[in-house]
Protein backbone atom coordinates (compact mmCIF):
# COMPACT_ATOMS: atom_id res chain seq x y z
CA UNK A 1 0.00 0.00 0.00
CA UNK A 2 1.11 3.55 -0.71
CA UNK A 3 1.21 6.13 2.10
CA UNK A 4 0.81 9.72 0.88
CA UNK A 5 1.49 12.59 3.30
CA UNK A 6 0.48 16.22 2.82
CA UNK A 7 2.17 18.47 5.42
CA UNK A 8 0.21 21.72 5.54
CA UNK A 9 0.54 24.76 7.78
CA UNK A 10 -2.49 23.83 9.88
CA UNK A 11 -2.99 20.08 9.35
CA UNK A 12 -0.97 17.11 8.13
CA UNK A 13 -3.05 14.64 6.15
CA UNK A 14 -2.11 10.97 5.76
CA UNK A 15 -3.72 8.87 3.03
CA UNK A 16 -3.29 5.14 2.48
CA UNK A 17 -3.90 3.88 -1.04
CA UNK A 18 -4.61 0.34 -2.10
CA UNK A 19 -3.90 0.58 -5.81
CA UNK A 20 -5.85 3.60 -7.09
CA UNK A 21 -8.36 3.50 -4.23
CA UNK A 22 -7.99 5.67 -1.15
CA UNK A 23 -8.55 3.12 1.61
CA UNK A 24 -7.95 5.34 4.67
CA UNK A 25 -7.21 8.97 5.43
CA UNK A 26 -6.34 10.75 8.67
CA UNK A 27 -5.81 14.37 9.65
CA UNK A 28 -3.44 15.48 12.43
CA UNK A 29 -2.66 19.01 13.54
CA UNK A 30 0.71 20.18 12.23
CA UNK A 31 2.83 20.75 15.33
CA UNK A 32 6.26 22.15 14.58
CA UNK A 33 7.53 21.03 18.00
CA UNK A 34 6.43 17.38 17.67
CA UNK A 35 9.37 14.98 17.58
CA UNK A 36 9.78 12.03 15.25
CA UNK A 37 8.94 9.68 18.15
CA UNK A 38 5.72 11.60 18.82
CA UNK A 39 4.76 11.40 15.14
CA UNK A 40 5.46 7.65 15.25
CA UNK A 41 3.18 7.17 18.26
CA UNK A 42 0.39 9.20 16.68
CA UNK A 43 0.52 7.46 13.32
CA UNK A 44 0.92 4.02 14.92
CA UNK A 45 -2.27 4.68 16.86
CA UNK A 46 -4.16 5.60 13.69
CA UNK A 47 -2.94 2.46 11.94
CA UNK A 48 -3.89 0.29 14.92
CA UNK A 49 -7.41 1.70 15.06
CA UNK A 50 -7.80 0.81 11.37
CA UNK A 51 -6.50 -2.73 11.98
CA UNK A 52 -3.29 -2.07 10.06
CA UNK A 53 0.40 -2.21 10.83
CA UNK A 54 3.36 -0.41 9.32
CA UNK A 55 4.35 -3.47 7.28
CA UNK A 56 1.34 -2.75 5.03
CA UNK A 57 3.20 0.27 3.59
CA UNK A 58 5.47 -0.41 0.61
CA UNK A 59 5.92 3.18 -0.62
CA UNK A 60 5.74 6.75 0.74
CA UNK A 61 5.50 10.16 -0.91
CA UNK A 62 5.42 13.53 0.89
CA UNK A 63 4.48 17.08 -0.05
CA UNK A 64 5.36 19.72 2.52
CA UNK A 65 5.01 23.48 2.87
CA UNK A 66 6.37 23.41 6.45
CA UNK A 67 10.14 22.79 6.29
CA UNK A 68 10.66 22.41 10.09
CA UNK A 69 8.24 19.44 10.21
CA UNK A 70 9.65 17.52 7.24
CA UNK A 71 12.73 15.99 8.97
CA UNK A 72 10.60 14.39 11.70
CA UNK A 73 8.21 12.90 9.13
CA UNK A 74 11.14 11.61 7.06
CA UNK A 75 12.54 9.95 10.20
CA UNK A 76 9.13 8.37 10.82
CA UNK A 77 9.23 6.89 7.32
CA UNK A 78 12.77 5.56 7.59
CA UNK A 79 12.68 4.20 11.15
CA UNK A 80 9.07 3.09 11.65
CA UNK A 81 8.06 2.22 8.08
CA UNK A 82 11.51 1.20 6.83
CA UNK A 83 10.86 3.19 3.64
CA UNK A 84 12.79 6.01 2.01
CA UNK A 85 10.15 8.65 1.19
CA UNK A 86 9.85 10.47 -2.11
CA UNK A 87 9.66 14.17 -1.21
CA UNK A 88 8.05 16.35 -3.88
CA UNK A 89 10.38 19.22 -4.79
CA UNK A 90 11.70 21.20 -7.77
CA UNK A 91 13.62 18.16 -9.06
CA UNK A 92 10.70 15.73 -8.80
CA UNK A 93 9.27 14.48 -12.08
CA UNK A 94 5.59 15.45 -12.20
CA UNK A 95 4.83 15.22 -15.91
CA UNK A 96 3.59 18.84 -15.88
CA UNK A 97 5.56 21.77 -17.38
CA UNK A 98 5.82 24.70 -14.93
CA UNK A 99 5.54 28.09 -16.66
CA UNK A 100 6.38 30.12 -13.53
CA UNK A 101 9.24 32.65 -13.69
CA UNK A 102 11.05 30.51 -11.10
CA UNK A 103 9.49 27.01 -10.99
CA UNK A 104 11.26 26.29 -7.68
CA UNK A 105 9.11 28.94 -5.96
CA UNK A 106 5.85 27.10 -6.52
CA UNK A 107 4.65 25.27 -3.41
CA UNK A 108 4.65 21.48 -3.69
CA UNK A 109 0.98 21.33 -2.72
CA UNK A 110 0.01 23.63 -5.61
CA UNK A 111 1.78 21.47 -8.19
CA UNK A 112 0.36 18.27 -6.70
CA UNK A 113 -3.17 19.71 -6.89
CA UNK A 114 -2.62 20.80 -10.48
CA UNK A 115 -1.38 17.35 -11.51
CA UNK A 116 -4.41 15.64 -9.95
CA UNK A 117 -6.91 18.10 -11.41
CA UNK A 118 -5.54 17.85 -14.96
CA UNK A 119 -5.29 14.06 -14.80
CA UNK A 120 -8.96 14.00 -13.87
CA UNK A 121 -10.41 16.63 -16.24
CA UNK A 122 -7.94 16.93 -19.18
CA UNK A 123 -8.94 20.54 -19.85
CA UNK A 124 -8.05 24.07 -18.78
CA UNK A 125 -8.62 24.50 -15.05
CA UNK A 126 -8.54 26.79 -12.06
CA UNK A 127 -7.86 24.92 -8.83
CA UNK A 128 -8.72 26.64 -5.54
CA UNK A 129 -7.27 25.22 -2.33
CA UNK A 130 -8.88 26.55 0.84
CA UNK A 131 -6.09 26.06 3.36
CA UNK A 132 -4.27 28.35 5.80
CA UNK A 133 -3.78 30.46 2.68
CA UNK A 134 -6.17 30.17 -0.24
CA UNK A 135 -4.37 29.43 -3.50
CA UNK A 136 -5.67 29.80 -7.03
CA UNK A 137 -3.76 27.78 -9.64
CA UNK A 138 -4.29 27.85 -13.40
CA UNK A 139 -3.60 24.90 -15.68
CA UNK A 140 -3.75 25.28 -19.46
CA UNK A 141 -5.63 22.98 -21.82
CA UNK A 142 -2.22 21.48 -22.72
CA UNK A 143 -1.59 20.47 -19.11
CA UNK A 144 0.87 23.26 -18.24
CA UNK A 145 1.01 24.97 -14.87
CA UNK A 146 0.54 28.62 -15.84
CA UNK A 147 0.55 30.47 -12.51
CA UNK A 148 -1.96 31.72 -9.99
CA UNK A 149 -2.72 33.82 -6.95
CA UNK A 150 -2.41 33.52 -3.16
CA UNK A 151 -4.80 35.13 -0.67
CA UNK A 152 -5.05 35.02 3.13
CA UNK A 153 -7.22 32.10 4.22
CA UNK A 154 -10.68 32.61 5.65
CA UNK A 155 -9.60 31.51 9.14
CA UNK A 156 -6.63 33.91 9.06
CA UNK A 157 -8.96 36.75 8.04
CA UNK A 158 -11.36 35.98 10.89
CA UNK A 159 -8.53 35.78 13.43
CA UNK A 160 -7.06 39.09 12.25
CA UNK A 161 -10.44 40.78 12.67
CA UNK A 162 -10.75 39.44 16.23
CA UNK A 163 -7.20 40.41 17.20
CA UNK A 164 -7.20 43.93 15.72
CA UNK A 165 -10.72 45.07 16.67
CA UNK A 166 -10.91 45.15 20.47
CA UNK A 167 -14.71 45.07 20.78
CA UNK A 168 -15.32 42.24 18.31
CA UNK A 169 -15.50 38.62 19.48
CA UNK A 170 -13.94 35.53 17.94
CA UNK A 171 -16.61 33.90 15.75
CA UNK A 172 -17.18 30.56 14.09
CA UNK A 173 -16.64 30.43 10.35
CA UNK A 174 -20.16 29.82 9.10
CA UNK A 175 -22.68 30.88 6.49
CA UNK A 176 -25.10 33.24 8.28
CA UNK A 177 -28.83 33.01 7.53
CA UNK A 178 -28.81 36.37 5.71
CA UNK A 179 -26.35 38.99 4.52
CA UNK A 180 -28.08 41.82 6.38
CA UNK A 181 -27.41 40.60 9.91
CA UNK A 182 -29.18 41.68 13.09
CA UNK A 183 -26.44 41.06 15.67
CA UNK A 184 -22.68 41.48 15.95
CA UNK A 185 -21.72 37.82 15.60
CA UNK A 186 -23.79 37.30 12.46
CA UNK A 187 -22.63 40.66 11.09
CA UNK A 188 -19.03 39.46 11.37
CA UNK A 189 -19.92 36.11 9.85
CA UNK A 190 -21.71 37.84 6.99
CA UNK A 191 -18.78 40.11 6.21
CA UNK A 192 -16.22 37.35 6.51
CA UNK A 193 -18.10 34.64 4.67
CA UNK A 194 -19.82 36.54 1.87
CA UNK A 195 -16.83 38.83 1.51
CA UNK A 196 -14.71 35.75 0.96
CA UNK A 197 -17.16 34.26 -1.54
CA UNK A 198 -16.91 37.55 -3.42
CA UNK A 199 -13.11 37.39 -3.29
CA UNK A 200 -13.16 33.89 -4.78
CA UNK A 201 -15.59 34.72 -7.56
CA UNK A 202 -13.80 38.01 -8.27
CA UNK A 203 -10.38 36.41 -8.69
CA UNK A 204 -11.76 33.54 -10.78
CA UNK A 205 -13.64 36.02 -12.98
CA UNK A 206 -10.51 38.07 -13.64
CA UNK A 207 -8.52 34.92 -14.40
CA UNK A 208 -11.16 33.86 -16.89
CA UNK A 209 -10.92 37.26 -18.58
CA UNK A 210 -7.14 36.93 -18.89
CA UNK A 211 -7.44 33.38 -20.24
CA UNK A 212 -10.28 34.36 -22.59
CA UNK A 213 -11.99 31.06 -21.92
CA UNK A 214 -14.11 29.39 -19.26
CA UNK A 215 -11.92 26.83 -17.46
CA UNK A 216 -13.36 24.23 -15.14
CA UNK A 217 -13.06 25.40 -11.50
CA UNK A 218 -12.24 22.75 -8.89
CA UNK A 219 -12.04 23.40 -5.15
CA UNK A 220 -10.33 21.46 -2.39
CA UNK A 221 -9.21 22.07 1.18
CA UNK A 222 -10.96 22.19 4.54
CA UNK A 223 -13.44 24.99 3.81
CA UNK A 224 -14.17 24.12 0.17
CA UNK A 225 -17.41 22.36 1.02
CA UNK A 226 -18.64 25.40 2.96
CA UNK A 227 -17.77 28.05 0.36
CA UNK A 228 -18.53 26.20 -2.89
CA UNK A 229 -22.36 26.09 -2.63
CA UNK A 230 -22.43 29.90 -2.39
CA UNK A 231 -19.92 30.52 -5.19
CA UNK A 232 -21.03 31.30 -8.74
CA UNK A 233 -17.79 29.96 -10.24
CA UNK A 234 -16.81 26.74 -8.41
CA UNK A 235 -18.16 23.74 -10.29
CA UNK A 236 -16.78 20.80 -8.26
CA UNK A 237 -15.31 20.00 -4.85
CA UNK A 238 -12.74 17.23 -4.33
CA UNK A 239 -11.59 16.96 -0.69
CA UNK A 240 -8.89 14.42 -1.57
CA UNK A 241 -7.36 16.20 -4.59
CA UNK A 242 -3.91 16.65 -2.98
CA UNK A 243 -3.72 13.01 -1.89
CA UNK A 244 -4.66 11.87 -5.39
CA UNK A 245 -1.99 14.10 -6.92
CA UNK A 246 0.63 12.56 -4.65
CA UNK A 247 -0.43 9.09 -5.74
CA UNK A 248 -0.20 10.03 -9.42
CA UNK A 249 3.26 11.62 -9.03
CA UNK A 250 4.54 8.57 -7.12
CA UNK A 251 3.35 6.27 -9.90
CA UNK A 252 4.86 8.47 -12.61
CA UNK A 253 8.24 8.42 -10.89
CA UNK A 254 8.07 4.64 -10.42
CA UNK A 255 7.26 4.16 -14.11
CA UNK A 256 10.05 6.52 -15.12
CA UNK A 257 12.57 4.71 -12.92
CA UNK A 258 11.43 1.37 -14.29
Amino acid sequence: MLLVIDIGNTNTVFGLYRGEKLAHSWRLRTDRTRTADEWMLAVHGLFSLAGLDFSAVDGVIIASVVPPVLPAIETLCREALNREPCVVGPETFTGMPILYDNPGEVGADRIVNAVAAYARKQCSLIVIDFGTATTFDVITSKGEYLGGAIAPGLVISAEALYQRASKLPRVEIASPPQVIAKNTVQSMQSGLFYGYVGLVDGIVGRMQQELREAPCVLATGGLAGLVAPHSMTISEVDPHLTLEGLRIIFERNNQRAG
